[in-house]
């Protein structure tokens, strides 16, 4: 039975995100709220907690596309290979925001990821995963919370979320209602910007 817990994104209780915390240090498995999507997540640096989340979004550790979720730019460069000027502009410009950026990985990614060339890297304007992200000391792996429902790719009622997740995962939070429109998707590893997926983030920063 997942714990559900209500965290209020103007404000979060610090207590309420230390719970987080504890239940992410431990190896759990959360949902959490982000500025689009509700998202699944562990912490990166446990890897029985990632091959947890490969193995209920169904794929391989090594191949899976999972999105590294930042509180700002500041561990960047312990994911990334060194980013030009013009890259980093885009990026402050950016975020925190419903964006997803392919960037050129680094060699020290987590074991699990190292053979990866590129990596997908989020900071939601989301103040709950922005407070828990940084209370935990590192990044958060995160993909998108999926629904089989062929007219609302995302379920967005944090209730029928626990109702569906509830013997999956060891938390669930309520943030309040989420989006059903996922991020954009911005390739930057090359010298172009390429967009992958047009999501909730406008194209017009770029």
């Amino acid at each position: 039975m997942a714990e559900f817990i209500r965290i209020y994104e103007e404000n979060p209780n610090p207590k309420e995100i230390e719970k987080v915390v504890a239940i992410l240090r431990r190896g759990g498995l959360i949902i959490y709220p982000t500025d689009t999507v509700y998202g699944l997540g562990c912490d990166i640096t446990n890897i029985r907690a990632l091959e947890r989340i490969a193995q209920l979004k169904n794929v391989k550790l090594e191949k899976s596309n999972f999105s590294f979720v930042c509180h700002d730019l500041s561990n960047l460069s312990d994911y990334v290979k060194q980013i030009n000027t013009s890259t980093f502009k885009i990026l402050k410009r950016a975020l925190p925001g419903p964006y997803t950026f392919i960037l050129p990985g680094s060699n020290n990614l987590p074991n699990p990821f190292k053979k990866k060339k590129t990596v997908g890297i989020r900071v939601p304007n989301n103040n709950i995963t922005i407070e828990i992200v940084k209370q935990l000391g590192n990044p958060i792996i995160s993909t998108s919370i999926r629904d089989e429902d062929e007219v609302l790719e995302y379920t967005t009622d944090p209730e029928l979320i626990l109702e569906k997740w509830d013997n999956l995962v060891d938390l669930v939070i309520d943030g309040g209602y989420g989006d059903n429109v996922p991020s954009t998707v911005i390739d930057l590893s090359d010298d172009e910007p390429l967009v992958v997926r047009e999501g909730k983030g406008s194209l017009e920063i770029f």
